[in-house]
């Protein structure tokens, strides 16, 4: 989480060549195009520093399908500093507005000792469990609990010393791009290789708390996975399900999303997290998605092949003698599909009945005279 701030506007408007994603995985498991989108529940501040309440949040995450959890890992003092001064405070108008920096992360850290438990409890549970550090002590203590990964926070791009000190560990690396421009994203992915890294992703991110759907930009995905080479998904800050299921279809393949027991908590991020039946339903929903991706096909799905017995073809309407002309008010492209192709409609004009034909006959050539004859 973090203040309320604006999200800049504007791009760059660079072309950039395709190509396909560097080779990403946490704990084993590949992540990126072509694989089952990743899906992370965000625990934030919703815990309420309540144990109890976190360990539940977390289980219910697992219900409803995610493949991870993540945590922060920050206290008060290792992320600001206590002060009542103007930078200090929130700006008016946000979920946070008029509380200092301090007094809200005081709020809303988790207690650093739960964070082994909920690992043991995540792998229990058959999901992931990693963290956002934001100081070097808090890298120290999340690498000496061996988290598979590490997640970089928007605010926190910017840190390229605290980058450099995740990178050098050789964990895998989430980056999320709030607020940030090309440049600020170049400098932080090239800290991250310079120290070490060899498997980062990106989330594109809007850094407003919840965020308006159109603020998002989703179409920026694509282009980011274009730009940088790596895989990209969404960190979300919106209040339903809906974008981050858009965002899987335009080819994001990690979906970070807040999760809480109940939005009537009043946790500091409760207002734009999911409940667990939201949750579940964005799960679903990203599954679906998924699946009707698919690949790209040029030719019927084997699903499909029955219904092509029902396409149009030329039939007789309307009893035919032999002898007669076929005309508009006797032959029609209609359904089924067992006569004549449509194109040769306008051939088979004129040309006459060979023999009686009955209503509802499929045309065919037999059916006709020789044009010659």
């Amino acid at each position: 989480m973090g203040p309320a701030r604006a999200n800049p506007a504007g791009a760059s408007g660079t072309e950039v060549p395709t190509r396909m994603p560097a080779p990403f995985a946490i704990d084993g498991r590949a992540i990126g195009p072509g694989q089952p989108t990743y899906i992370i529940a965000e625990l934030s501040a919703n815990h309420g520093q309540q144990y109890e309440a976190a360990v539940r949040i977390v289980e219910e995450a697992a219900k409803a399908g995610a493949d991870a959890v993540k945590l922060q890992t920050y206290r008060p003092d290792t992320i600001t500093i206590r002060s009542d001064a103007p930078p200090f405070r929130n700006l008016e108008g946000g979920l946070w507005a008029g509380k200092t920096l301090y007094d809200l992360y005081l709020e809303a850290y988790m207690p650093w000792e739960w964070t082994p438990r909920l690992m043991g409890l995540c792998a229990e549970l058959g999901m992931d469990c990693f963290s956002s550090p934001f100081d070097f002590s808090a890298v120290t203590f999340l690498e000496g609990l061996g988290v598979p990964a590490f997640k970089v926070a928007s605010f926190e791009l910017v840190d390229i010393p605290l980058i450099a000190r995740m990178a050098a560990t050789g964990k895998p690396m989430i980056m999320s791009t709030g607020m940030a421009d090309e440049a600020e994203i170049d400098e932080a992915v090239g800290a991250a290789r310079d120290a070490g890294a060899t498997q980062l992703a990106l989330l594109k991110c809007t850094s407003a708390y919840p965020s308006p759907p159109e603020a998002v930009n989703l179409r920026t995905i694509p282009a980011m996975e274009a730009r940088w080479g790596l895989p990209v998904g969404l960190s979300d800050h919106t209040t339903g399900e809906t974008v981050p299921v858009a965002a899987v279809a335009l080819g994001a393949c990690i979906v970070e999303k807040h999760m809480t027991f109940s939005r009537a908590d009043a946790t500091a991020d409760a207002a734009f997290s999911l409940e667990p039946e939201g949750f579940r339903a964005m799960v679903d929903a990203v599954r679906v998605t998924e699946r009707a991706l698919g690949a790209v096909r040029f030719e019927p799905d084997p699903q499909e092949i029955p219904s092509r017995a029902f396409r149009r073809s030329l039939f007789v309407i309307e009893d035919v003698k032999a002898g007669e002309p076929l005309t508009p008010a006797n032959v029609r492209s209609i359904r089924p599909a067992n006569g004549l192709h449509t194109r040769h409609y306008e051939e088979v004009l004129g040309r006459r009945a060979a023999r009686d034909i009955e209503r509802a006959t499929p045309l065919s050539w037999d059916l006709l005279e020789d044009r010659n004859g």
